[in-house]
């Protein structure tokens, strides 16, 4: 990756630009069989839509906080890289009554309407399926991200050195996000490799193994979710399948 990258948002522009072709994030469900696979120009199409969502439709500006209540998913990782883009802070887990505005999965929503700004659901439903009737009082994701533009273009530069992350009780900048990834990455042992990971995102190491490692590295990282119900077998033959080189859980 770039030297003089300092926010989650540079470390994408930089891997878009290396090699849009290559896998970035593979997802897995094992509660309901569910896998997807994003190359870095998908996952990268997904997080210019969300920020485009969040800067025009949401209102979103930079230093707004927006409280995520979703479970670690490759949609959540494209919430986080959308939230780096605008420089709103992603409060990972936070409290909706003290957002400016709340994006949340089907299992949080009576939560979530603590949040007195806009609300969005997202139904994490297999291929980005939308819910089969909107929750009342939010904005389904899946029915308003797609007419979102291709190109993302901040109104305002994104300072590094402001908050962009609020995770384990603390904030921290994108450029420390960015330096906290890196030296992730090295212990390790990531480079260019894949990383798995069956931790939640409610944590930093979570996060770090499930998305920025991989990001500030040059790798690539493959998300399970609800790996504690995979069946016997089913996870040495995704490290093998997958040509995992690191496996954090």
């Amino acid at each position: 990756m770039n030297a003089n990258d300092r926010t989650p948002a540079d470390l994408l522009r930089s891997a878009l630009a290396a090699d849009p072709g290559r896998p970035l994030v593979t997802f897995y469900d094992d509660a309901t069989g569910e896998r997807v696979e994003l190359s870095v120009a998908t996952f990268a199409n997904w997080v210019a839509k969300t920020a485009n969502l969040l800067q025009g439709d949401l209102a979103a500006e930079p230093g707004d906080r927006v409280a995520l209540l979703l479970p670690a998913h490759w949609q959540t990782a494209v919430w986080l890289l959308a939230c780096s883009s605008v420089g709103v802070v992603a409060d990972v887990g936070g409290d909706p009554a003290s957002a400016d505005l709340v994006v949340s999965g089907p299992e949080s929503l009576d939560a979530a309407r603590a949040c007195s700004g806009e609300r969005i659901a997202l139904a994490l439903r297999p291929l980005g399926g939308r819910f089969p009737q909107t929750p009342e009082g939010f904005a389904d994701y899946a029915v308003e991200v797609p007419s979102q533009g291709d190109r993302f273009a901040p109104y305002a530069p994104v300072d590094p050195d402001e908050v962009a992350l609020a995770v384990d009780g603390g904030e921290l900048s994108g450029a420390e996000v960015v330096e906290r990834a890196r030296a992730d990455a090295e212990r390790l042992g990531v480079g260019p490799g894949r990383i798995l990971s069956g931790l939640s995102y409610g944590a930093w190491e979570g996060l770090s193994s499930g998305l920025y490692a991989a990001l500030a590295s040059g790798g690539s990282v493959v998300l399970c979710r609800n790996l504690d119900q995979a069946a016997e077998g089913v996870l040495e033959k995704r490290v093998a399948d997958e040509r995992v080189t690191v496996t954090v859980r």
